[in-house]
């Protein structure tokens, strides 16, 4: 099999576009993303999308009480992916539900769906950049060395722009390309 390259669409959840913790930044992107992901299918690029899942007692959790804000509550109208998002994802598409920044289930999904090797590449776009972009971008270079790794500035943002400027600085800092 030869090596694909995977795009990982991160949390393009109502909660973090308009939501509870909704930005005019995140809703920018919203066409940005749905257009990436439509070319990257094109390409016969693999696409897995993450869900930020938590449950009714989130509040009581650690993160909860870091950032008391009820968001992503599984089943709920803020934990489902943006409905042009998921348009855009088709049914091909792989839904991976994470409780936390960044999924350690990840580098075993990819390297599954590609027969066991690593992959030839890994794109990420998503929500927030300076949380749960960069904590899966740097989750999956560190299992994936050798992989090309990349995330879209144009489709990512963060918690503020500020912060969004030094997460994509800080993957820059550890080889992941900003295009």
């Amino acid at each position: 099999m030869s090596q694909r390259k995977f795009l990982i669409v991160v949390d393009m959840q109502n909660d973090f576009i308009d939501g509870s913790l909704g930005t005019k930044e995140a809703q920018a992107i919203v066409p940005a993303v749905a257009a990436r992901i439509r070319e990257c299918r094109e390409a016969s690029w693999a696409v897995i999308a993450t869900l930020d899942t938590h449950e009714e007692n989130y509040l009581d959790t650690r993160e909860g009480r870091f950032l008391p804000v009820r968001h992503c509550i599984r089943n709920t109208e803020g934990w489902r992916i943006r409905e042009e998002i998921r348009e855009a994802l088709g049914d091909s598409a792989v839904l991976v539900e994470k409780p936390t920044f960044g999924s350690v289930r990840l580098p075993a999904i990819l390297r599954e769906m590609n027969g066991g090797e690593d992959p030839a590449a890994i794109e990420l776009i998503g929500l927030c950049t300076d949380i749960c972009v960069v904590s899966n971008a740097l989750l999956l270079k560190a299992a994936f060395p050798e992989t090309d790794f990349s995330v879209r500035r144009d489709c990512c943002a963060g918690v503020t722009p500020d912060k969004h400027e030094a997460a994509l600085e800080t993957m820059r800092s550890c080889q992941v390309s900003v295009l």
